[in-house]
């Protein structure tokens, strides 16, 4: 069963009055997600549990009847069963769904468009892609609604909670181009943020370079021991009224690399609530949103040998 013929058939299902669990169908995604099943010790789990574990905010009895009712499937788009056997290397696709969506009263901006690429501003609190909570309520779906690119695929992310520049891809036949150039490092982007400490005086400019790796709780990074894998480039802007502007260049692209870079000389980003410290989970502050701006993105287009710049024309607090 392709991706479509089950939309189609979901959809026909709710029109005749079947129930598929209708308590798991609002906010279904219209596209699939992906998860690769790693290589592990034997015996191997069962897809079940593998899933129920990888995805702990979805509990086990509503991973079995997802794939009982033919909505996680191989990579052939066949459903899988409950017996389908567990295969390092092997993807699984299925199809996210969230009750009660919360929608994002802010709006993403397009900066460019043109037949291979889509520049984005997105606002804070938004998903680059569907993730966590969120389904529709993310820059990719929104933008895939408002063009009516299906197509559309990011090159890179940026936080939730950051504000600011997203490039996406609108072809596929020119996407890995334009993903080349984040691998090889030559795009250049400049963010800005805010902090509510103010640096000694007399340093103005910092350069970072450590290694992250995954911390606890997963969505955490940490600094470890090791050979650098994070480098960035720090510079005062401005001080006033106790808070203070930088210009931030990230020379590598680690998750979460700017706000522990930040921390790590004593200037941690206004409003951040996974660094320094973990806050407790809580709905979001509006008022109080991350003060992390995406600002520039700068690159030469392998198409066109153009040399492109594109600027968000979002402030932070300041």
């Amino acid at each position: 069963m392709t991706e479509n013929n089950f939309l189609n058939t979901l959809i026909l299902f709710i029109r005749v009055g079947k129930k598929v669990h209708s308590r798991n169908i609002m906010g279904i995604s219209l596209h699939t997600s992906c998860v690769t099943m790693p290589v592990c010790d034997k015996p191997y789990p069962t897809i079940l549990e593998f899933l129920s574990i990888k995805f702990s905010r979805i509990t086990r009895e509503e991973w079995k009847q997802r794939i009982t009712d033919g909505k996680v499937m191989d990579d052939e788009s066949l459903p899988i069963t409950i017996d389908t056997q567990y295969t390092p290397h092997r993807r699984i696709f299925y199809f996210r769904e969230v009750k009660d969506e919360t929608v994002i009263p802010f709006t993403e901006q397009i900066l460019f468009q043109d037949d291979e690429i889509l520049v984005a501003c997105k606002p804070h609190f938004l998903p680059v892609t569907p993730s966590g909570h969120y389904v529709d309520e993310c820059l990719l779906n929104r933008l895939r609604k408002s063009t009516g690119i299906n197509d559309l695929a990011p090159l890179h992310r940026i936080d939730r909670e950051t504000a600011g520049l997203v490039l996406f891809s609108a072809n596929k036949k020119s996407c890995a181009r334009y993903c080349n150039l984040f691998q090889k490092g030559l795009i250049k982007k400049t963010y800005q943020a805010v902090s509510a400490n103010i640096p000694e005086p007399g340093t103005t400019e910092w350069l970072v370079e450590n290694r992250l790796d995954q911390g606890t709780p997963w969505f955490r990074m940490q600094a470890v021991p090791g050979q650098p894998n994070a480098k960035s480039t720090i510079k005062l802007l401005d001080s006033k009224n106790n808070r203070a502007l930088f210009e931030l260049h990230p020379i590598t692209g680690k998750t979460h690399q700017l706000r522990i870079h930040m921390c790590s000389i004593g200037l941690g980003i206004l409003n951040d609530n996974l660094y320094p410290q973990l806050q407790p989970e809580s709905k979001d502050n509006y008022e109080t949103p991350l003060q992390l701006l995406a600002q520039t993105v700068c690159f030469k287009d392998p198409l066109t040998g153009i040399q492109r710049k594109f600027t968000s024309q979002r402030k932070l607090l300041w």
